[in-house]
């Protein structure tokens, strides 16, 4: 038994946003449909290097797909190391005999799977005429939630960014506006100049208090919150919930560790909040939007099945186009 080792570079090679999108959808709709495994990820806390580790397993029962993910959240790496705030290690199992199919680097996986899972959801829960963006965050995951809402969209008029620091969000308009199609992105100097009017507002960061004010939210708006992954993180007015149609990835994960998670501590929500699950959306168990004017948000903790088909992926890929390396571990 030999296992294929991908590198971080070889495994960005490999993978386009829409093939992880089409995926991604399809492992909502197994989970939705109760054909996966999926224990809550694990947390451990490096609190003296304000940093954790997560464990993310999974099997997809019907796809016959299993993988572990080992991934890391330290956003003071950048500074301090000069490493990515998020790096991960997959690891692909055979499900027939529990063999180790594949490692691979997971970094940029953790960001195209991610940003997946918000083109999907906007999918079923934006506008379909959506043609205004406003991002808050500029960083990786604010790239690749881009990529998949213009795969989804094709032509989107106008994307706002914000950041908080001016060489942040400019540095993002100079990379991504000559890579894509937007007919105008603008840098933005006030997180509200980036939500007023926006039709999907895209959060990403790592705060742990409401930066987006439900005075700002217009109705109709759709919301994907990607920022909120770890218990204490909120980006949003809690008022901009209770106004809501509210569809979190997993409901254990988000009621800990997601934009609803401090609400929920605090009773300002409850479970009856919910509308449900994406999974349940995709299968066709549950409406997504209803109606033009519905506010409606994604709460994205990370599934350990994205992992898993994207990983997929990769592995078929690279063996059929013969990238990476080959070694004996078992």
């Amino acid at each position: 038994m030999k296992t294929l080792l991908l590198t971080e570079n070889e495994v960005k090679r490999l993978l386009s946003i829409d093939e992880v999108m089409a995926a991604v959808e399809s492992a909502f709709r197994e989970k939705g449909l109760g054909h996966v495994q999926m224990p809550a990820k694990l947390y451990l806390f490096y609190n003296k290097y304000n940093g954790d580790l997560r464990a993310m397993p999974s099997y997809l029962e019907e796809l016959d797909i299993s993988a572990v993910k080992v991934v890391n959240v330290h956003p003071d790496n950048r500074a301090k190391y000069n490493l990515p705030t998020v790096m991960a290690t997959i690891v692909l199992i055979d499900p027939k005999n529990g063999a180790p199919l594949a490692i691979m680097g997971g970094t940029a996986i953790t960001d195209m799977r991610t940003g997946a899972a918000g083109g999907v959801a906007a999918k079923y829960l934006a506008r379909k005429d959506s043609k205004t963006v406003g991002l808050v965050g500029a960083g990786a995951q604010a790239r690749t939630q881009l990529m998949a809402l213009l795969s989804l969209y094709g032509d989107i008029e106008e994307v706002r960014v914000w950041s908080r620091t001016k060489s942040t969000r400019d540095a993002y308009v100079a990379e991504m506006k000559p890579t894509s199609n937007v007919a105008k992105m603008v840098a933005m100097e006030k997180v509200q100049d980036a939500v007023k009017g926006a039709d999907i507002v895209v959060t990403t960061t790592p705060s742990r208090r409401p930066i987006v004010l439900s005075e700002w939210v217009d109705d109709g708006t759709h919301f994907s919150c990607i920022g909120a992954d770890a218990p204490g993180k909120e980006e949003l007015d809690p008022e901009i919930l209770k106004r809501a149609k509210i569809v979190v990835d997993d409901w254990e994960q988000a009621s800990h560790s997601g934009e609803i998670n401090v609400p929920l501590s605090k009773e300002m929500i409850t479970r009856q909040h919910i509308w449900g699950e994406i999974g349940d959306v995709v299968a066709g168990l549950k409406p997504g939007r209803t109606s033009q004017d519905e506010i409606t948000i994604f709460t994205s903790t990370g599934l350990a099945v994205q992992d898993a088909v994207a990983a997929e992926i990769a592995y078929k890929k690279a063996a059929a186009k013969g990238i990476g390396k080959f070694v004996e571990i078992t």
